[in-house]
Formats: structure tokens, C-alpha cells, sequence
């Protein structure tokens, strides 16, 4: 999701009322060759959920991204969609440096960190491309992209501060490093406030519990 989405109270309000439950469980990837496109998800660390052979022409393959609730899936007579047709697949990370990194260090050929001129990222082409993570690291702003060899297309997304209404229930980390990087952002910003107030915050725990639940939940910060 980019920053540029709106979406009014209003039509919350209206979605909201009886509505059912509707859990993206996965998306469906069309491969040319199962066996490689599975060495390649598993090298990039993915859990491996099923493959499934059912006979000679139709075989299921499931893997599931660190800390996502959605899977994707491939295989032989899964999908007619021609092979690399996916184009735009974007995973939430909390550092996209670190991110890139790890990609890099398994072998994957994956872009430079950029955010896009507009303050919103194209998918289509790279026209709009500037280099390096957004300005001020603002959330939703800096991305890298890789493709599977197929040429079916990923990109990274940075979100470190959910907009208003992108979290419903308790707020949660997927990893032991979304929460040091939460950590990280409570400091800094405490120690802006240490700085405007002039005095030492005795009461820091419970500031930072409250940044960090504020941030996940894409709620005002406290300052």
C-alpha cells in the first residue's frame, strides 16, 4: 500500500457494519520450471508449507514470506497465466536497507534502495525512479525490487508507521527485529522529547510502550 491511498471515514464506517471477514490467504505465481522457482523462494528463506504432486500434470507448491500471513502458491496446472506475468508484489519491511541486504547476501539480484520523485511508487517502468530511501525515511517511501526467474516482480516497501485505519486489534511485530527496530525509532523520538521538556523521563518505559503501540497502530505519536 502507498501513501497515496485515501480512504474516508465514511466508506470505513459503512464497510464496517456486518461485514465478513476476508483474509488474503495467498496469491498465485505463474512458473515456467516448479523445481527452480521453489529452490529460489526457498534460498530467500521462505517457509516451505507443501508440494503437493497430484498425478503427472498438476502439482501444488506453498511457501509463506517471514512474518506474513498470506503464502504464495505455483505449480504444474495451478494457473494458465503465462510464466512472469506477476508484476508488483510488494512485501512490508521495517528496514529496507537491512532488507536489501539479506536479499543481496542470498544470492538475489535485487535493486538500490530508491523512493519515487512523486512520493508515490509506479510500478510501471523506472522513469520515475530516485535513488536512495525517501526523504526523512518517511514510511511507505523507500523501496528495492527483485524479480523470481521467471521475471515475476517484487518490490520492497518500508513501512514503519501505519496510516490511520491500516491496523484493526492488537498491535504485533512478525520478529524479534521489527521490534528492535521499534525500539530503535522510541529512542530517538524520546530523546527529542527529553530534549524539548529539559529533563530526564523517569517514566521512559511506559513512553516508549505507548510510541510503539501508537506507531504500529498508525495513531498521532506522543511527543
Amino acid at each position: 500500500m502507498s501513501s497515496g491511498t485515501d480512504v474516508s471515514s465514511a466508506t470505513q464506517d459503512a464497510g464496517s457494519a456486518g461485514r465478513t471477514d476476508m483474509k488474503l490467504e495467498v496469491v498465485v505465481l505463474p512458473v515456467s520450471d516448479v523445481d527452480r522457482a521453489k529452490a529460489f523462494y526457498v534460498g530467500l528463506g521462505w517457509r516451505l508449507d507443501a508440494d503437493f504432486p497430484v498425478g503427472d500434470d498438476f502439482r501444488v507448491v506453498q511457501l509463506t514470506p517471514p512474518g506474513s500471513p498470506a503464502s504464495i502458491i505455483f505449480g504444474d496446472g495451478v494457473t494458465s497465466a503465462t510464466p512472469g506475468a506477476v508484476d508488483g508484489l510488494q512485501l512490508v519491511v521495517s528496514d529496507i536497507e537491512a532488507a536489501r541486504s539479506e536479499l543481496a547476501a542470498r544470492g538475489v539480484e535485487v535493486s538500490e534502495v530508491f523512493h519515487d520523485a512523486g512520493g508515490v511508487f509506479h510500478h510501471a517502468g523506472t522513469e520515475a525512479r530516485v535513488a536512495g530511501p525517501a526523504p526523512e525515511r518517511g514510511s511507505y517511501g523507500s523501496f528495492a525490487s527483485f524479480e523470481d526467474p521467471d521475471g515475476n516482480g517484487w518490490v520492497l516497501q518500508e513501512v514503519t508507521t501505519r496510516l490511520p485505519g491500516r491496523v484493526e486489534g492488537p498491535t504485533s511485530y512478525a520478529s524479534v527485529a521489527d521490534v528492535a527496530q521499534a525500539l530503535r525509532r522510541a529512542s530517538a523520538a524520546h530523546g527529542e522529547h527529553e530534549a524539548r521538556t529539559g529533563e530526564a523521563d523517569e517514566n521512559w518505559p511506559d513512553w516508549y510502550a505507548e510510541y510503539m503501540v501508537r506507531e504500529a497502530a498508525g495513531e498521532a505519536l506522543p511527543t
